[in-house]
């Protein structure tokens, strides 16, 4: 059965929505989104402190990543050039720093308020080229929603 990408989309923008927490919020969302998409092996938020990404909410398996400087990685280049990183093959990408051996493919959203990286969405999946182009306006929508709960956080 294909995936309703726009009913997932208001899915988890109601969560969000609902949530006055921040934390809370950022924690409803990575549970939607590994609950809607089963390619998606592994969910996480990066919030980004003191010039480093670190790890929050995540589902999966864990992560021996919990601080990534921005600039390494995949999730450091995303934080870095300000916009979303789909790599179809992660053992082709001298960027990706393993977490998995089963991870095949990757895709980073940032958090973005304006011109600041607040955070991202780092998702990987156990297929190659997992995302797609409704993937990514997904996980871009997710993160001006969550854009809006983490606006007035302070590095």
């Amino acid at each position: 059965m294909p995936i309703d990408y726009e009913a997932v989309r208001s899915q988890i923008g109601n969560a969000v929505r609902e949530e006055p927490d921040a934390s809370r919020a950022l924690e409803r969302a990575v549970s939607e989104i590994k609950a809607a998409m089963p390619d998606y092996t592994w969910v996480g938020i990066y919030l980004l402190q003191d010039g480093e990404l670190v790890l929050g909410p995540f589902l999966g398996k864990p992560s021996p990543h919990t601080r990534i400087p921005v600039g390494r990685g995949i999730c450091g280049a995303a934080a870095a050039e300000k916009q979303t990183i789909v790599v179809d093959d992660v053992s082709a990408d001298e960027r990706y720093l393993a977490c998995s051996l089963d991870t095949r493919s990757e895709i980073v959203a940032p958090i973005m308020r304006g011109d600041r990286v607040l955070g991202e969405i780092d998702i990987d999946s156990d297929r190659a080229a997992a995302f797609g182009g409704k993937d990514r306006a997904l996980l871009e929508a997710v993160a001006a929603m969550l854009s809006e709960k983490l606006g007035g956080r302070q590095d």
